[in-house]
């Protein structure tokens, strides 16, 4: 299965810093009550804080922009009373705890349940000129590349787009994901405000035990161009043909692969991923599987672990089979970090460390 399948004053690390942020004032929190909304019904939650504080909540976009905020006081509370701006969001939004004019524990994600806008679909042919493959072009009545008039003809047969109704609201509390690797640890940000159904199967797979002991199966170092590609792990087997006995539904996410972007490894077929996975090595080396591939998180701590899995000798050149395999030795569900309204996260996607290898036979792989 290819890709075609903060620190703190004291240092703390960020999987620590992010429990830590929970017991910052108190018993402070924002928990979820419901775990699912219909339309129009109450969206509850629970708030606990010493007496003595101003307590707010705040309703905040993927760009942390401020939606609605309210005063509280602790206890149950439902959302959409005291927020009704965000019944009908069209992405995951966040509503964050504020306490003392300081935000403080994991938000909670409200999510919308729509449904998948209709998948466009044509047939087209690899840069080798000889392999065939199904690519997406577009989603309901949008085109990705709207100045393709090839694209544009086959727009025009297109049938009606399905439905998309909203049947609800989801309430999860905000999670990040911390890989502890053979290679050392990568924590990875969801963001379900691109891609909310992979991310919380992603989420889901680690909070199970799924990914522990998994190997990285399949390393791209370079593709044939030279430029930097993918790290592949998330199959039990190590063989590239595994994951958990089901798959998920593509999704157009249009967070753009670049390195330590984190997306869903599939088949030919868009809705053939479940497990595996993929870190991105760089943007130029990526930015072609924008679009066609379903990008769902970041890193945010671990470019030296990424790089570290990616520099390995090559076992087998068409498969990307590494020598010697690095492993997820486990893989823990965190709170994430607060969010600061306009601000957002105190933590920043990794950047590309300075480089020094370069392309030759034994590191430039099958990269399709």
């Amino acid at each position: 299965m290819h890709p075609m399948r903060s620190k703190s004053t004291t240092s703390l690390p960020l999987c620590a810093a992010a429990v830590a942020a929970h017991a910052a004032i108190g018993s402070t929190s924002l928990t979820p009550v419901s775990s699912f909304a219909k339309p129009s019904a109450p969206l509850k939650a629970r708030v606990d804080c010493d007496a003595g504080h101003t307590v707010e909540l705040v309703a905040l976009d993927r760009d942390a922009k401020e939606i609605a905020r309210a005063s509280v006081s602790a206890g149950e509370v439902d959302l959409l009373a005291l927020l009704p701006a965000i019944a009908a969001p069209a992405q995951a939004l966040r509503v964050q705890l504020i306490v003392d004019g300081t935000a403080q524990a994991a938000p909670l994600l409200v999510t919308p349940l729509h449904g998948r806008p209709t998948i466009r679909l044509t047939n087209a042919m690899r840069a080798d000129g000889k392999t065939p493959y199904t690519r997406v072009i577009g989603w309901g009545d949008r085109l990705l590349d709207e100045s393709n008039a090839e694209y544009q003809k086959l727009k025009l047969a297109w049938p009606s787009a399905d439905p998309a109704p909203c049947s609800g609201l989801r309430l999860t509390l905000d999670e990040d994901v911390v890989f502890q690797t053979t290679a050392g640890d990568i924590h990875i940000r969801m963001r379900p405000d691109e891609a909310p159904s992979t991310a919380r199967n992603f989420v889901e797979l680690a909070r199970s035990g799924f990914y522990d002991g998994t190997p990285f199966h399949r390393i791209v170092p370079f593709d044939r161009e030279g430029r930097p590609f993918v790290i592949q792990g998330g199959d039990p087997t190590g063989t590239g043909d595994g994951g958990p006995g089901y798959d998920i539904m593509l999704e157009p996410s249009s967070l753009a692969h670049d390195f330590g972007v984190i997306s869903i490894a599939r088949n030919d077929w868009p809705d053939s991923g479940g497990s595996q996975f993929f870190f991105c090595l760089s943007k130029e080396g990526t930015a072609r599987l924008d679009g066609q591939y379903c990008a769902f998180g970041e890193a945010t701590a671990g470019a030296d672990t990424i790089l570290k899995i990616a520099d390995v000798e090559i076992a087998d050149i068409a498969t990307g089979k590494p020598k010697q395999l690095h492993f997820v030795t486990t893989a823990k569900v965190v709170p994430a970090l607060a969010w600061t309204p306009g601000v957002g996260r105190a933590d920043t996607r990794v950047t590309i460390p300075s480089r020094t290898t370069t392309p030759n036979a034994t590191t430039t792989v099958d990269d399709r």
